[in-house]
């Protein structure tokens, strides 16, 4: 117990990533330490890293010096899928103290204190391969939602992904004691959890447990006003979770995130992807066909190995036509260890960037076309707990972006609105439909 210690985090990458700091930070707190801000002169830095794409390598370097900067005696922990793919290369940093692995950052404390006086940089890590345990996560500090892991790892192996190389095999707990996990959630003020993990559709790995069971137990809970479903697969996105959500369902709202990465069948072949755009145009058709007015994300890759310009405008063209609200685009970027890093036919940086702009003015003008059809129209608008010179910003069921002048009793509240006009940042402004509150 060290009560007189602060100790702070700094978590790069996603969802999952936040669910985890806000885990291991409450681990912290519940051990006597001081949980303060990153310039806060923190005794610790625990940072969290990503390994998705180089920038967030780069940018772990950058947090380390800053953390030395702040505090140069401060003790620094890096964790995450970074530290498990390269904990060698990341002890080799200047100022860095300790390096931690997907299963031995849960231990945190333990590794601190055991090790905090020793000379040198400390090492813990596991084979990746070894890793069989599943370690429940929520975030919580945003009163408004939480993050809840359901599922970590990954069988998948996509000729461009460090994943599973990362985060080990899909495992997830079971359903009976995901649920006690959501319902630690719904004691507390968040309105909405978004479920989170590596790959949440494939909960279950095909044993007598699935992810349509779960959100269907999921649904029952009280206390938890909306369910948002973070990514899923368009394999594993089936009819029947379809369904349930936009016909059936409670508390889910209609707001799905599908990753796409190609619109070219043979790039998605060579992505090792499990399934071609087909399926991919199937998923997308029957969401509107039961709710004209869902929302759909997509995440597409840019400047894959062998995208000629042919098959880039094949998928530019196609997302162009599809009915989809928004994308994620990621220029794509070599990383060690997996089987399109050895791929011929490289696509030359300027090229992928140049993909890359031309895809996310695609996304604004989706995003646009997607609130311009829905003025006039009206939602249910969580309103997040901030003042922004003015407004009280909160996003709908439907993941429309919200403002409306600033009410301070409105803020975690769930309140009707009707869509009046988009701003110059693209946020829709509203007019409050009726004035009582969902509780």
């Amino acid at each position: 117990m060290s009560q007189y210690k602060k100790v702070a985090f700094y978590t790069l990458g996603c969802k999952l990533n936040f669910s985890e700091t806000s885990t291991i930070s409450r681990s912290f707190e519940e051990a006597g330490y001081a949980k303060v801000a990153f310039d806060d002169t923190p005794d610790i830095f625990v940072v969290n890293t990503c390994s998705v794409t180089e920038n967030a390598d780069k940018k772990c370097i950058q947090l380390v010096k800053k953390a030395k900067k702040i505090n140069p005696n401060g003790f620094v922990v890096i964790i995450g899928c970074y530290a498990q793919l390269k904990p060698e290369k990341i002890a080799k940093i200047n100022g860095v103290n300790m390096v931690l692995g997907a299963n031995e950052k849960f231990d945190i404390i333990k590794h601190i204190e055991k090790n905090e006086f020793l000379e040198g940089v400390t090492v813990e890590y596991g084979k990746i391969k070894e890793v069989q345990d599943f370690e429940p996560s929520f975030s919580y500090g945003d009163r408004t939602r939480s993050f809840l892991k359901i599922q970590d790892g990954c069988d998948y192996f996509c000729t461009f992904c460090t994943i599973p190389l990362a985060r080990g095999k899909s495992r997830n707990a079971s359903i009976s004691k995901t649920l006690e996990e959501a319902k630690k959630v719904a004691a507390t003020e968040v309105k909405e959890i978004v479920l989170t993990g590596v790959n949440i559709g494939d909960f279950g790995q095909g044993g007598d447990e699935d992810f349509f069971g779960l959100i269907k137990e999921l649904d029952k809970i009280s206390g938890i006003e909306r369910f948002r479903i973070s990514s899923i697969e368009p394999n594993l996105l089936s009819n029947e979770i379809i369904d349930f959500c936009l016909n059936d369902s409670k508390y889910f709202v209609p707001h799905f995130h599908i990753p796409l990465q190609s619109g070219s069948d043979e790039l998605l072949v060579k992505m090792r992807r499990k399934y071609l755009r087909e399926t991919y145009t199937d998923r997308v058709e029957q969401i509107k066909r039961i709710a004209p007015d869902a929302c759909i994300g997509v995440d597409v890759i840019v400047g894959f190995p062998g995208e000629t310009e042919a098959a880039f405008m094949e998928t530019y063209n196609y997302l162009n036509e599809l009915n989809i609200s928004y994308l994620h685009v990621f220029t794509y970027s070599e990383r060690a260890n997996t089987t399109a890093n050895k791929m011929e036919d490289v696509i030359p940086m300027q090229v992928r960037k140049e993909r890359s702009k031309m895809l996310r003015i695609l996304s604004e003008k989706k995003k646009r076309a997607f609130y311009t059809s829905q003025i006039g129209k009206t939602g249910f608008v969580l309103w997040e707990s901030q003042n922004n010179e003015g407004y009280i910003n909160g996003f709908t069921e439907n993941y429309i972006k919200v403002k409306h002048p600033y009410d301070e009793s409105l803020e975690n509240q769930i309140q009707q609105v009707k869509y009046l006009a988009i701003d110059k940042d693209g946020m829709m402004y509203a007019e409050v439909v009726e004035e009582t509150i969902k509780a």
